[in-house]
Formats: structure tokens, sequence, C-alpha cells
């Protein structure tokens, strides 16, 4: 990506962006130092331009800064990313009420067919396949609930903790017990129910909570944190 002449650093800026992504994408991984020079010269733009950038990352808990050592990508402990997804229980919650109070019908259509996929994936174990179609549907209660100030702070969320969603997703037997969650919730919004929309939810993601012990007992040392 170019972005040259791009140095007024906001909250779209592309460099904010690219290294954001590359974070959260696992292309920057738990701990690593960033050197503003290599990522000037990876995305060509100035030092002051990727120092600006680090800073509105650190603020957003993705990167941290460690005196007379420069910054680095903040790992997630386990106990962190228990209450991270405590947080998106409740916040969450609420977006799938919401979804469910505004859903249309062609609204109701797409969520069905995610379902479907959902199933298809699981039956042909194609985990990743899977995790890909399951942010999609989060990503579509997300835009149906119409809750913009709680979707930024879910993304904000989520980056902070894709290492621990990525394990979540490879743990084995995981999709099959996620799978029926899921189409819990999206019965619920599609059926306009949103009492039964945010306690699907919140039970979902209460399963998540669960089983995140058991990753953090078998993580490899790519993955271990403070």
């Amino acid at each position: 990506m170019t972005t040259a002449n791009r140095d007024d650093i906001g909250q779209d800026s592309p460099v904010v962006d690219a290294i954001r992504e590359a974070i959260t994408s696992g292309d920057f991984a738990p701990n690593q130092r960033l050197v503003e020079a290599e990522l000037s010269e990876q995305f060509g733009v100035s030092r002051a331009a990727v120092r600006n950038a680090l800073v509105q990352l650190t603020t957003e808990g993705l990167v941290e800064r460690i005196q007379n050592r420069g910054a680095r990508v903040r790992a997630v402990s386990l106990q962190e990313a228990i209450e991270i997804t405590e947080v998106r229980m409740v916040v969450e919650g609420l977006c799938a009420a919401r979804a469910a109070d505004r859903v249309t019908e062609g609204e109701r259509s797409e969520m069905r067919e995610i379902g479907e996929q959902m199933q298809q994936a699981v039956a042909s174990g194609d985990v990743l396949g899977y995790s890909e179609i399951n942010k999609r549907l989060h990503a579509l209660i997300m835009r149906i609930s119409g809750q913009e100030t709680a979707c930024a702070v879910l993304g904000r969320l989520r980056g902070q903790n894709v290492r621990h969603q990525f394990r979540l997703a490879m743990h084995p037997g995981r999709p099959s017990v996620s799978l029926p969650q899921h189409l819990a919730i999206i019965e619920a919004i599609c059926a306009g129910d949103s009492e039964a929309a945010e306690a699907a939810m919140r039970a979902h993601l209460g399963s998540v909570i669960d089983t995140l012990p058991e990753i953090g007992k078998s993580q490899s040392p790519r993955f271990t944190t403070p």
C-alpha cells in the first residue's frame, strides 16, 4: 500500500488502518517490536506519520510503549481476554436485541443463508471457513442493529482479543459447540424476538468465556501472554 504524502494521521488514516490490520490479522505477533524506521519503509510514509499512528493505536489498546525500548504489539493475557468477552457479552447482547427489532425480510434471508453456510462448513470440517462465516454473521448483526457506538467499541475489543479468538476458532470441536448457539441467535433475530436474541447471544459468549481457560492451558510459545 502506498501512502506517501498522507502524513495527516486521523481516525481513518491509511497507515493507522494498515498497522491495525497487520496486528489484528496476525502479521505482527504479540510483543513484536514496532520500529518506526522499518514501518516507515514498509508502508511508504514518514516516521512522523508512523509515530502518530502508534500513539493512536496505543489508545486503542493494540500497541504499548515501553520506556527506553520503543513500541511493541500489546499481548493480552487470558484474564484480560475473559474480561473483554464479558464486556462483549453485554454489548453484543444489546445489539442482538436491537437487530431483532430492526431486521428486514431481506436481512432475514441473508442471516438464514449464513446459517446454512455455517452448517455446511461444520459438516465438511472446514474450520477456517467456519471462522470466516462466523465473523460475517457477527458483523451482519452489528450492522442490522444500527448501534454505531457499540460497533466502534466492539471493533476495538475484537482487535485486542484477536489472538485468543483465532485460537478459540481452532480449538478441537469448538465449531460443533458454537454452531447451534449461532443458529439460535439467527432464529431469534429472524423471529423478531429481542429478549430471546439477547439471551442467545449472551449464552454464546458465556460459552466462549467457559472455553477460554481450556485454550490457555494448551497455548503454544507463539501465543504466550504475560
